[in-house]
């Protein structure tokens, strides 16, 4: 998974508490940059609640619009609950991808999703919060690729306070 491009678009987000639990998301996952836009983040990010200080390794940077920041030949990816929209389940994830969030009291407006190349949902019985959003869509990506499996993986994922191995009977 180290060959792919990841970047994520918030669109106007007002919970930091959200956003740092995104950039963490951004950290387990390899994701190369975050970009928001709006006021409401600016405003709150001092109360930044990202316990692996993610936001000094990923550029979390704040623009005026999210289309003047697509990453070179990425395809666009909005996630949200619209009609016509592709289940995730069933999204092929592209190599090169900018998935776009709307606010968490918001959706994506039909200006934005006009540039996007997919708009894809998380089948629920409700909506999601941002950054569980952000987190499911993230994993899946990964779910789908071909990533590196088993115990080299857990060693390097891992805090340093688990070190728990699983004995053989």
């Amino acid at each position: 998974m180290n060959n792919q491009k990841v970047s994520i678009g918030l669109l106007n987000p007002k919970n930091p508490v959200n956003v740092a639990a995104i950039l963490r998301a951004a950290g387990c996952y390899q994701v190369a940059s975050v970009f928001y836009t709006g006021q409401r983040y600016r405003f709150a990010k001092e109360f930044n609640a990202d316990t692996k200080a993610f936001h000094k390794i990923i550029p979390t940077v704040g623009v005026e619009n999210l289309k003047d920041v697509v990453p070179r030949d990425a395809s666009v990816v909005a996630v949200e609950l619209v009609e016509g929209a592709t289940p995730l389940p069933h999204f092929d994830h592209p190599d090169n991808a900018f998935y776009v969030f709307g606010p968490e009291d918001g959706s994506i407006s039909t200006d934005v999703l006009a540039w996007c190349d997919h708009v894809v949902y998380i089948p629920t019985y409700s909506c999601m919060n941002l950054a569980a959003t952000a987190n499911v869509v993230l994993y899946d990506r990964l779910a789908k690729s071909d990533y590196l499996r088993g115990d080299a993986l857990i060693r390097e994922s891992r805090d340093k306070n688990n070190q728990t191995k699983i004995s053989n009977k």
